[in-house]
């Protein structure tokens, strides 16, 4: 099957998909799983997010990955549309995103950029971008169901 790429025209409008995700301290989250904390300690936030098939990671500003208290792992070179920057690399938080969930590692942006949901989150909760709807929808390669790909 050849698939063709349509670029827009310049100045068209395009499709923004986005969505609320669920942001929880995974660290937390498993403290409160074994009674170590109650359940109402779990630092989370529900952020507006970009729904961006062209970044990689789950990022979002560091003021709300502080606010999390996320622990800070290493700074990773990153390629944004401003050219490269050296994004912080944290430890792992608990998305969920419409019913489906998956933990992940976030990168923190700098104060003022958008929260963007990469392409890793997407395909672990096995979302797909409908840009005409402007929403998402679950895999139609899996009828709509969540499934995971083990080949």
């Amino acid at each position: 099957m050849v698939r063709s790429v349509v670029e827009p025209k310049r100045g068209a409008s395009v499709g923004r998909v986005v969505v609320d995700v669920l942001v929880e301290n995974y660290e937390d989250r498993q403290r409160a799983g074994r009674g170590e904390i109650a359940e109402t300690q779990v630092r989370r936030i529900t952020v507006p997010a970009l729904v961006d098939s062209g970044a990689t990671f789950f990022c979002m500003p560091a003021p709300l990955v502080e606010q999390l208290g996320l622990t800070y792992l290493q700074d990773k070179e990153s390629r944004t549309v401003t050219g490269p920057i050296r994004l912080g690399v944290y430890a792992a938080a608990r998305l969920e995103v419409q019913g489906r969930d998956c933990v992940t590692q976030v990168l923190a942006l700098p104060e003022g950029r958008q929260t963007l949901l990469g392409q890793i989150p997407l395909e672990m909760m096995d979302w797909w971008i409908d840009l005409h709807s402007q929403r998402l929808v679950g895999n139609p390669e899996h009828d709509g169901h969540w499934q995971a790909e083990v080949f």
